[in-house]
């Protein structure tokens, strides 16, 4: 009886040993999932790419609530842009989504933007009963005439990392910030208080679209100027406020520092001076330095705290601080925006977008053009700046700017207009939020006809 149950235990011990050795033997063959989920960093994923889902209308929280006139009011202006090229000319020249969707376009040609431009300009010499049944009828329009593709942020494990089987990371949410046309004091000569030159754009800068020499380039620009038959940096914002140009360029007006500093971050404005005039500027070049948030240093520096950092805050401390660090965080970040004169600059409405059409405030979009048509509709849902029972902003934009910041297939900076309210909107905006781009039908079927990767989101 005893030998017969010794018998019995060793058999059963036997067994068990083995389904524990299968059972781990399957668990990291990756054949079966362990009892946990193992967690992986983000140096386990490759850089963020662009994946993209066909959806509907009735998807879109809040479309039925939009008054969608501003958004045809600005798209009819971008349609102006886009009437005025080629038909067979790509509608965005700078796209890139990289080797997930090589072949594929989201901005197509400008071939399939005329119809809705022609029909767009069609409305408004339309009677309607009432402002209801004309924010209806343009509804229906952009129903009729465009796809709702949302856009998400991807990023596939590396092939020969810890992650390797693990699913792709896909985030359908991105940063949305705002961005104001400033008003700024200024003086024709230079100051005490008004020491910073404002300068128009250099003769040897050069800017180079890398995508004319390199098709994966595509949407990537460098700056520079020539030296003995070669492309060298261009002056850095340190160099410059030093003298680096003073000899060879002649201010477009003089202002305060930190004036400067935030109308280049903004890229365009109007300048008020002591007799009363107004002058507008806007972008007119870069000087190819990669631009660096000097909101971020002053978080790393424990300066500010995260939770309270904006234009507002990062101000405050600028002047509060001596001139020589307040310099030196504004040198931190070695970009340097120049300018031009908008002497023909549409009265009541923004400025000139990098499209080349005037922004409408709450209604313009800058994105990023690697991936995004300018020109095109976009719908947003941002969540709430902040937790004060603010509703989120769920409207109709179209994308019409860009911004050296604006990196990535989510994200976006939205245009508020001008003034004090412009800046406080702007200043203190820093949300998450999704983003729908609308593509014209007969671009739409392409795209769903167009190979998609194995593991992407839809098949």
């Amino acid at each position: 009886m005893h030998a017969n149950s010794g018998i019995i235990l060793r058999i059963f011990l036997a067994a068990a040993a083995f389904l524990a050795a299968l059972a781990a033997v399957l668990v990291f063959s990756g054949i079966v999932p362990p009892y946990y989920e193992r967690t992986f960093s983000d140096e386990d994923y490759g850089a963020p790419v662009l994946d993209f889902q066909r959806i509907a209308f009735d998807d879109l929280d809040g479309w039925l609530q939009d008054d969608p006139s501003p958004a045809l009011d600005a798209f009819v202006r971008s349609c102006v842009i886009f009437e005025a090229n080629a038909p067979d000319a790509p509608a965005n020249p700078h796209e890139n989504l990289g080797p997930l969707y090589a072949g594929v376009s989201l901005g197509g040609r400008v071939a399939d933007w005329l119809r809705p431009c022609a029909e767009a300009r069609a409305l408004f010499v339309s009677a309607y009963g009432d402002n209801a049944a004309r924010r209806a009828a343009l509804r229906a329009f952009f129903e009729f005439h465009f796809q709702p593709v949302a856009v998400f942020t991807r990023r596939d494990p590396l092939p020969d990392g810890p992650a390797r089987r693990a699913p792709p990371r896909i985030d359908p949410l991105g940063v949305f910030t705002g961005y104001f046309e400033p008003v700024y004091d200024a003086s024709p000569v230079s100051t005490d208080r008004f020491s910073a030159p404002l300068y128009p754009r250099p003769d040897d800068l050069i800017e180079v679209d890398l995508g004319l020499f390199r098709e994966d380039l595509k949407g990537e620009r460098i700056a520079g100027r020539v030296e003995a038959g070669r492309l060298a940096p261009y002056d850095n914002h340190a160099d410059i406020n030093a003298g680096a140009l003073d000899d060879s360029l002649e201010p477009i007006a003089w202002l305060d520092p930190n004036d400067l500093f935030f109308l280049q971050i903004q890229g365009s404005g109007r300048l008020v001076f002591e007799n009363g005039a107004v002058l507008r500027v806007g972008y007119a070049g870069q000087n190819g330095h990669d631009y660096t948030a000097i909101g971020r240093i002053l978080v790393d520096q424990e300066a500010i705290p995260l939770n309270q950092i904006s234009m507002q805050s990062i101000r405050r401390w600028l002047e509060e601080a001596a001139q020589e660090e307040a310099a030196a965080l504004r040198e931190a970040n070695a970009s340097y925006v120049f300018f031009r004169r908008l002497d023909d600059a549409p009265t009541g409405l923004g400025p000139l977008g990098a499209q080349g059409a005037p922004l409408t405030p709450g209604r313009s979009l800058a994105v990023d053009r690697r991936f995004h048509a300018l020109g095109a509709p976009v719908w947003v849902d941002i969540a709430p700046v902040d937790a004060a029972g603010a509703a989120p902003i769920r409207r109709l934009m179209v994308a019409q700017d860009t911004g050296g910041a604006i990196r990535g297939p989510v994200r976006g900076d939205v245009f508020w207009g001008a003034g004090d309210e412009a800046a406080v909107l702007a200043g203190t905006m820093n949300a998450r939020g999704r983003m729908v781009v609308l593509l014209p039908r007969r671009l739409a079927e392409r795209l769903a006809a167009a190979p998609r990767p194995a593991a992407a989101i839809v098949q």
